[in-house]
């Protein structure tokens, strides 16, 4: 099926259980580990559900894996989809909170869209917003790295950023915090209280220039090390546990 991808690992798989059975067409176990303690406890979660469960042998489960670490277990399941500006705007009328978005200029490796998407989903934000054009959408690997928060969290994608983010601020009043290495303010001085789209540039060239633009307040990341600057990744969650940690406190 195209609207369907493997999950692998029982990690993986435990998470969409328990966040979303709706979404598993069949499960898959290794014959020889049904015994063993957390494989029990997946088919059970399946039984519960009542996934379609099938026996196999380790070396046919290589095969449906592509040779991944499987650990005994995959599933297949409907692969997320990414959602548009109306289902945006739905969203933020449902909230009764001021919104914490996370907001991605260009994130291409789906290795870093999956760690932030699982970030993000750790932290509260409401929703990930991306540019359809030059940005990963959520492929099977972003999905397998954000070990089920690809399938809880709106993944937003539309078709013009700077549109939608000048929607945010006169619509919705969200204050738009970007990153910038020479940013003269820091991350830890600033209010992250409030409405708040966090903006996070892309791997190699940051943010696009009439993203930077539309930010309210650029702030940098203070680093006492040698290096210069964080992976994508990495900085977002750090941006991120800092609005947690301060909106926790304000709470």
């Amino acid at each position: 099926m195209s609207n369907s991808q493997t999950v692998a690992g029982l990690h993986s798989v435990r998470t969409a259980l328990k966040h979303g059975p709706e979404s598993i067409l069949e499960l898959w176990v290794d014959g020889a580990r049904k015994q063993d303690r957390r494989v029990r406890e997946v088919i059970g979660l399946a039984r519960d559900s009542r996934i379609p469960l099938k026996y196999v042998s380790r070396e046919q489960l290589d095969e449906i894996t592509d040779g991944s670490n499987h650990q005994g277990v995959a599933a297949r399941t409907l692969a997320p989809a990414a959602q548009d500006e109306q289902d945006l705007l739905s969203l933020l009328s449902r909230l009764d909170r001021p919104p914490l978005l996370l907001i991605l200029d260009g994130v291409q490796d789906p290795h870093n869209l999956g760690a932030c998407l699982r970030s993000a989903n750790a932290t509260g934000v409401d929703a990930v917003i991306a540019p359809k054009d030059r940005s990963v959408g959520l492929t099977p690997t972003a999905c397998k790295v954000a070990s089920g928060a690809a399938e809880s969290i709106p993944f937003i994608q539309v078709t013009n950023l700077v549109r939608t983010l000048k929607m945010l601020q006169s619509e919705h009043r969200v204050w738009l915090i970007g990153t910038a290495g020479e940013a003269e303010q820091s991350l830890f001085g600033a209010d992250l209280t409030g409405p708040v789209g966090i903006v996070m540039g892309g791997e190699e060239k940051g943010m696009r220039r009439l993203t930077r633009e539309c930010c309210d307040l650029l702030v940098h990341l203070p680093m006492a090390g040698a290096v210069e600057s964080l992976n994508v990744s990495v900085a977002t969650g750090v941006c991120l546990y800092e609005a947690l940690r301060q909106r926790s406190s304000a709470a």
